[in-house]
């Protein structure tokens, strides 16, 4: 072929992701950088199959619109660093596209030299030895003899045979590929992908191989050691991994209260509170990547610019973890798990649902007595994300479905979760906006099965203004707050107005200071919720004790088992 029409495109597209869906549990074995979580595989092929899924069905002969078409794709389901990093170059390849409906040798040549310019603009910090090498490479091979071709097919196969050898020579110039054995697992999703487009041009579209026991691997730069994950080889650095931060948000318009978007202002605050910062806008669309620490601030800082569309918080730390311990799932747990859901998902719908956000195996069962469905993982450490939520409310299969978020850090994310489920007329989705365990606890004894979701709304909802609360836990360094000296590894009392009333070295002097700071006329009950560090056989003297200065408020201690936090107090 001389020539390609969109028809045509679209083939060498399908062709291309269905080869990557063949070997992306190779590439996942590959995964070391930036993080290694070993999803490089799995993100980039739901990448592509929402690019798939968007030209799949669509017959106009036109390369422009069908590469638009799969490029918006792309953008819409883009995961990972390598994922968003892939929708970039073919958003250049689309851009390239304009204007044509079809596509000559010299025309293919160009739209890879484009994608790989818009791909690096699209990076804060270019990495070499990474996706970004093999793509300018492959392409700037590909420019500069596509004198020799003169056909598609055969300018493809060179493609995807300089972009091999770009791959195998990633290690070089990444000195993580080289410790553990590997070529970078995105450059290696690029050259499947390439790989898959040239079969095509020669007539041997790559079909879909639902059973991937049975693909084949490219070549053997695809190994790794002893056949474990790449990423199990490594240990963790001292900072951590953090969380990988994906946001597709819907920029505002003038006069809906959101603030002027200032692109520049955007990437360098991306940049200043994180890393493998990848950022994309496409017309009224901005993607973001970023790793963080602080994935609520970024949260805060992007909604002032519009709404969220999606959002994905992943706590990269518990992924590698999970893979170095083996804990990843296999294909047949998978099916299993999917099986389960679909027979749940047919099921009719209950008339309510609780779902509340826990850190302990104690707290998990207080909830659990109190009627909660669906208990959510997180705390202040760990904050849930929007998606999170969206899958509870799945699980949890009712009508109306309550949110107890239990931390102030977390009420966006379930306030978003409910706005995404608007438009379903099915589910309609409340957030009781629980600021602490104890205020969650509280609202939920006021949850009436008899009542009507409004009215259970506002009843919980009201009674969290009867609860104050209050934590203990240590300082993990030294400052002043409020005229009080914070003494690192020193136990903190604090309110749930922020105030510090006290920081001394023993946790139970602390939990004495924080319920004296609590007490109160109108207080008639107090109940304090003991953590992973707090002995069980502890529990009865230090009620008792409590007990004997507090006579008038009756004074529960539960073990709940949290991290972080000595005690959680709610008193009301």
């Amino acid at each position: 072929m001389k020539r390609i029409n969109g028809q045509e495109l679209k083939q060498l597209f399908l062709s291309g992701a269905n080869n990557l869906y063949n070997h992306y549990p190779e590439i996942d074995q590959l995964n070391v950088f930036p993080v290694p979580d070993g999803d490089t595989g799995m993100n980039m092929n739901l990448t592509l199959t929402s690019g798939s899924k968007e030209v799949k069905n669509n017959n106009d002969e036109s390369v422009e619109v069908i590469s638009r078409l799969f490029s918006r794709g792309l953008m819409m389901g883009a995961r990972g660093n390598s994922g968003v990093i892939t929708s970039q170059i073919f958003k250049g390849f689309s851009e390239a596209c304009k204007g044509k409906t079809s596509l000559s040798v010299k025309d293919l040549a160009k739209a890879f030299v484009s994608g790989k310019e818009v791909a690096y603009k699209a990076v804060k910090a270019p990495v070499e030895g990474t996706i970004l090498t093999v793509i300018r490479e492959a392409s700037a091979a590909l420019s500069e003899n596509i004198a020799k071709f003169a056909t598609i097919e055969s300018a493809l196969s060179f493609l995807f045979l300089e972009a091999k050898k770009s791959l195998e020579h990633t290690p070089d110039l990444l000195p993580v590929l080289k410790q553990v054995g590997v070529v970078d697992s995105g450059g290696a999703g690029l050259t499947v992908i390439i790989e898959g487009m040239a079969k095509a041009a020669k007539g041997q579209f790559v079909e879909r191989i639902e059973n991937l026991a049975e693909g084949e691997a490219i070549s053997n730069v695809l190994s790794t050691p002893n056949g474990k994950y790449a990423g199990a080889e490594l240990s963790e650095s001292e900072e951590g991994y953090g969380y990988c931060t994906q946001l597709l948000i819907r920029l505002g318009k003038a006069g809906d209260g959101k603030k002027p978007f200032n692109e520049e202002r955007f990437k360098n605050f991306l940049s200043n509170h994180g890393k493998s910062v990848v950022f994309v806008r496409d017309d009224d669309l901005v993607k973001v990547h970023v790793h963080t620490l602080t994935p609520g601030m970024m949260l805060n800082f992007a909604q002032q610019y519009g709404e969220f569309l999606t959002i994905t918080i992943e706590n990269m730390s518990e992924e590698h973890h999970n893979i170095e311990h083996g804990h990843a799932a296999t294909d047949m747990e998978s099916n299993i798990a999917r099986a389960k859901a679909e027979k749940e998902n047919n099921a009719p719908l209950k008339e309510y649902a609780l779902i509340a956000v826990s850190s302990g195996s104690g707290l998990d069962e207080m909830f659990k007595e109190l009627g909660v469905d669906v208990i959510v993982s997180g705390g202040q450490t760990m904050n849930p994300s929007t998606q999170d939520f969206l899958d509870a409310v799945k699980k949890a299969h009712a009508k109306n479905v309550y949110i107890f978020p239990n931390n102030s850090n977390i009420v966006l994310a379930a306030n978003q979760a409910c706005d995404v489920l608007a438009e379903d007329e099915k589910v309609h989705c409340y957030v009781i906006p629980s600021k602490s365990i104890p205020q969650g606890l509280s609202a939920l004894m006021q949850f009436s099965s008899d009542s009507d979701p409004n009215t259970n709304f506002e009843t919980m909802k009201s009674a969290l203004k009867n609860v104050s609360s209050g934590s203990v836990t240590y300082a993990i360094k030294d400052t002043d707050i409020e005229g009080v000296h914070i003494t690192k590894d020193y136990y903190m009392a604090m309110r749930d107005d922020k105030k510090v009333v006290a920081c001394v070295p023993d946790k139970l002097v602390a939990l004495r200071e924080l319920v004296k700071s609590l007490i109160k006329p109108e207080i008639v009950v107090m109940t304090i919720i003991a953590g992973e560090d707090i002995k069980e056989e502890d529990i009865p003297s230090i009620q008792e004790e409590l007990q004997n200065l507090y006579p008038d408020v009756e004074i529960n201690v539960f073990s709940g088992k949290q991290p972080v936090y000595s005690f959680l107090i709610g008193a009301e």
